[in-house]
């Protein structure tokens, strides 16, 4: 029994030891890789793909990470990631996130504060598409309609909800569908939906998609609708889609468009955050090549609409920079 008990000891000790040395070895040191994940969006929007060209050149060219893009609900559900501490690097609509920072909106009673920007990714532009045979000419014209709103827990189904109140409408005056882009980009194109909305890079590769065999109405958000939307919701812009930019899209179309920012936890270090935002914003071109939303990145316009803190790392980077942070 003695034996036993010797053997249990050393046993217990050596288990001890192969844990210390995990631990130490997942600190960064030499020789050893830090695993980090990326919260992005659905596979069918423009998070993902991004997010996993993003996370490949972080890969490439910091020393000592190893980042894991993963696909979530996006916005809204990256932030409670963030929150619980299931996610180390959040893409992230700069709305819900200031909605997440004041306990405002879907984060109401529970501000979610452990999180600073990295930066500016691309401007969202929201898409509201319909099958140009469709008979729908105006965003009024969906009541009653078949909607793809955006899934539950992204900055789609809020901006969605935000557009039809400008036009005086509700989810209720609707048949809201909640799929992924990808998922209502289908349906779309085969009947199942009459409208669908996504805020989203441009072009968007899923409406391409669909103009293969289809050609599409975008609808416009007109200059009172933005003007309503301005005043109870300062984050959104006029933006102009121009004509040709889908197949059918002949003329210019007016929307809104937001800010796609990349956000770290704050238990990330400065040094680490600091190489992450250098790297997004000096290997843009790499970026780009794998997915060509990335061309959008631009140090010049990396904190335009950030309005929650900057992590250290990123701070220090834009200080050096010369980039103007915001008061």
């Amino acid at each position: 029994m003695k034996k036993w008990s010797v053997l249990l000891t050393f046993f217990l000790i050596g288990s001890v030891f192969l844990v210390a040395c995990g631990q130490s070895g997942s600190g960064g040191g030499e020789g050893s890789s830090q695993d980090l994940s990326l919260a992005t969006g659905s596979t069918g929007g423009t998070y993902y793909p991004l997010g996993g060209a993003i996370a490949n050149v972080w890969n490439k060219h910091v020393e000592g990470v190893n980042v894991t893009a993963q696909a979530t609900g996006a916005s809204v559900e990256n932030l409670a990631l963030l929150a619980r501490g299931e996610t180390d690097l959040a893409m992230v609509v700069n709305m819900n996130a200031d909605d997440a920072y004041n306990g405002r909106a879907d984060f109401k009673d529970q501000k979610v504060t452990n999180f600073g920007a990295i930066g500016v990714i691309y401007p969202e532009v929201m898409q509201a598409v319909v099958l140009k045979d469709s008979g729908i000419k105006s965003i009024e014209d969906l009541k009653g309609k078949r909607v793809a709103v955006g899934p539950q827990g992204s900055g789609t189904i809020n901006s969605t909800r935000h557009i039809l109140e400008a036009y005086g409408l509700t989810f209720d005056d609707i048949k809201p569908f909640y799929d992924a882009f990808g998922d209502a980009a289908d349906k779309l194109k085969d009947g199942q939906v009459d409208a669908i909305f996504g805020l989203l890079g441009l072009p968007a590769g899923n409406i391409e998609e669909i103009t293969t065999s289809k050609e599409v109405r975008v609808l416009e958000v007109d200059d009172k609708a933005v003007k309503k939307l301005q005043e109870k919701y300062p984050f959104y812009q006029p933006l102009t889609i121009e004509g040709g930019t889908y197949k059918g899209q002949d003329e210019d179309v007016q929307t809104v468009t937001l800010k796609a920012v990349m956000y770290a936890h704050n238990d990330l270090s400065e040094d680490l955050v600091y190489n992450l935002t250098k790297t997004m914003y000096e290997k843009k071109d790499e970026i780009a090549s794998a997915n060509k939303t990335g061309q959008q990145i631009d140090l010049e316009k990396a904190l335009e609409g950030v309005t929650t803190p900057i992590h250290p790392g990123a701070k220090k980077y834009f200080e050096e920079k010369g980039i103007p942070l915001p008061e």
